[in-house]
């Protein structure tokens, strides 16, 4: 578990939930991760799962490449499954659909209260994030805006309670 290992002497731990953590739990992780390095957020850290995925895969061509023409690098990432103890790990789940929701609280129905929708959560318009793939890059281009959006919009709503 990828989270495990990155969480000594964290104070909070975000995870970011998908199909199969190869296109937006990834582009949100990464996301997350250079935008709490902007803002000195050393405390928080990140990860990011799918209800589907696989162990070791590596982010799809089109996130890779989308990701990189933002400067952010996806070429490490590698899948993992979301599991219950991922689920025990996190502070904050942000899911990319409803199904998602559903899936989350499967493995544990006592993170109802710490799991919503990343729009919802960011937004409060409760939409579930576009899934791109299989697609050309334009939908991946369209979903890293968005995801790119709701994580700072997501981030600012936490900046209350986690500003350091």
């Amino acid at each position: 578990m990828k989270a495990e290992e990155s969480s000594t002497g964290t104070t909070y731990n975000l995870l970011f939930v998908c199909t199969g953590n190869t296109c937006r739990s990834p582009m949100a992780e990464a996301i997350a991760r250079a935008a709490l390095a902007k803002r000195g957020w050393t405390h928080v850290r990140v990860d990011s799962a799918g209800v589907a995925a696989g162990w070791d895969a590596p982010a799809s061509e089109h996130a890779i490449a989308v990701a990189a023409e933002h400067g952010v690098d996806l070429e490490g990432h590698r899948s993992q499954p979301l599991t219950e103890e991922l689920v025990r790990w996190a502070d904050l789940i942000l899911v990319m659909s409803p199904s998602h929701l559903d899936a989350v609280r499967e493995l544990d129905p006592e993170a109802d209260n710490r799991t919503a929708l990343l729009s919802e959560f960011a937004d409060g318009d409760g939409g579930a994030i576009e899934d791109p793939f299989g697609g050309t890059i334009e939908p991946y281009r369209r979903t890293y805006a968005q995801i790119e959006r709701l994580v700072g919009r997501a981030l600012d709503r936490l900046e209350l309670i986690l500003a350091p």
